[in-house]
């Protein structure tokens, strides 16, 4: 999937892309838009998250947005005022809809559940395994050991972690640059919203120690 953006004056990928993740998960997750042969939404909902942020985070308008992600003005617009509840009714009962129906749904729901999206992101409501795994492959892809380790012990908890107690045990034995990663949380601001500000965290944390 290759979506081709103009240059914008901000780094807005990383909160795209959670919103992004949102939108699957509300929909199901992959599986279930495979299950559905709904996988072409992709490109849709990728393009509704790129709206959405845009316009809820630095103000863009239609005309702007259209131009930067590549749209008309008319989708962009179709986009920014979907309705969120409309759209989950009809994601709910898709099993109902025929193929017809399913390829206008993208059209007209891709808004929606980017609207949705962001404001669970927002508000941290994440979904922390896909979270999860989309971190422990960023981790290992740009070998990060630590990182890696850390994410693999904490498989399975549930965010946002509240305190250190949340997880000492299962960082028990964790080295993270000669510290013991058991200290190292104990020393984090909490809470902590999912498990890529946990690493963001760790590694200021590190920083303050004069460790690189």
């Amino acid at each position: 999937m290759v979506i081709e953006l103009q240059p914008v004056e901000v780094d807005i990928e990383p909160l795209v892309t959670r919103v992004f993740l949102k939108s699957i998960d509300l929909l199901g997750g992959l599986q279930k838009l495979a299950e559905f042969k709904t996988l072409t939404w992709l490109p849709s909902l990728a393009r509704a998250s790129f709206a959405i942020v845009l316009r809820e985070e630095y103000l863009k308008t239609e005309e702007e947005i259209a131009e930067i992600v590549g749209l008309t003005r008319q989708t962009v617009r179709n986009i920014l005022r979907a309705d969120p509840e409309l759209a989950m009714y009809k994601i709910q009962h898709i099993d109902e809809l025929t193929q017809e129906e399913k390829k206008e749904l993208r059209v007209h729901t891709a808004g929606g559940i980017a609207k949705l999206a962001y404001k669970l992101v927002k508000e941290g409501h994440e979904e922390p395994k896909i979270f999860l795994e989309y971190c422990t492959q960023a981790a290992v892809a740009l070998d990060i050991p630590w990182a890696y380790m850390v994410l693999k012990r904490i498989k399975g908890t549930d965010f946002p972690i509240h305190s250190a107690e949340d997880i000492r045990e299962k960082l028990s034995g964790v080295m993270i640059k000669g510290r013991k990663a058991e200290e190292v949380v104990e020393e984090l601001e909490y809470p902590i919203k999912n498990p890529a500000e946990l690493l963001h965290k760790i590694k200021e944390n590190l920083k303050m120690h004069g460790i690189e």
